[in-house]
């Protein structure tokens, strides 16, 4: 999925947020990267993730962000101008111009479950990853998304248009069999889920909402029950009955030697 740029907006805001540091916290945990490391994050966005990289993996590392978005990419730049020691690659993930086995991590966020042809995608990260490099993605499961407070058959028919978005909507339960038939050992998930009750300027519920309301409008959801929803919601979180879950879930493996 190509983030336009009200999208790309919101995203970056989301990765802003409460959820989005603790994702990145949560990744930098688990990667135990090295100085000297070269590390590429497949659906950089707009580059949250890659300047912790980059201070991680020092001087002597590398590392790469890759995103089919030009305006995600430029958003990624700006962000990590100071840093000589990352590259932007505007590209999908399953063509990525590095060589074979350059890379001693690979990492990705929200990103493997869009796309349609996931097999491929993977097959290729795989390629560009060292023997016994680690692999850590964070992919949600789409069946615990959910908002809370409006009345339910409107909030059914807002979540059932926004479902589209997706082309695996639980990867997390399909990712450990592929990783293990690309040669992947040490499968382990590890649940990141949240539940949200307000909508402040560091709630990625706030975010999410706009994102929701964006994708109902183009399939075709009327701009009026869009507007009715989100005052639902508004009502719910004054009387104190608004709510929003997520799943995501980190996968780590490392690619056999």
């Amino acid at each position: 999925m190509e983030f336009s740029s009200d999208l790309g907006k919101l995203q970056r805001l989301m990765a802003s947020s409460i959820a989005g540091i603790s994702r990145r916290q949560a990744i930098l945990e688990t990667l135990m990267i090295s100085p000297g490391d070269q590390i590429i994050d497949i659906g950089c966005g707009g580059g949250h993730l890659l300047e912790h990289l980059a201070k991680a993996a020092g001087g002597q590392g590398h590392i790469y962000g890759l995103d089919p978005s030009k305006d995600q990419v430029a958003q990624a730049r700006a962000r990590c101008s100071e840093f000589e020691n990352v590259t932007l690659l505007n590209s999908y993930a399953d063509e990525i111009s590095l060589e074979q086995n350059s890379c001693n991590s690979v990492t990705s966020t929200q990103t493997f479950e869009y796309i349609e042809n996931i097999d491929a995608a993977l097959t290729e990260t795989t390629r560009v990853l060292v023997p016994g490099g680690a692999f850590v993605n964070i992919s949600i499961l789409w069946d615990h998304f959910k908002f809370f407070g409006a009345e339910e058959k409107l909030n059914d028919r807002i979540h059932d248009a926004f479902r589209a978005h997706c082309s695996h909507q639980m990867l997390p339960m399909e990712l450990p069999g592929k990783l293990n038939q690309l040669g992947y050992r040490d499968i382990r998930n590890k649940s990141l889920a949240f539940l949200i009750t307000h909508r402040d300027q560091n709630s990625p519920a706030r975010y999410i909402e706009e994102t929701i309301s964006l994708f109902a409008l183009k399939q075709g959801v009327s701009k009026s029950h869009v507007e009715d929803w989100r005052g639902q919601l508004t009502k719910a979180e004054k009387e104190g009955r608004f709510g929003f879950t997520s799943f995501p879930v980190l996968t780590s493996a490392f690619l056999n030697l």
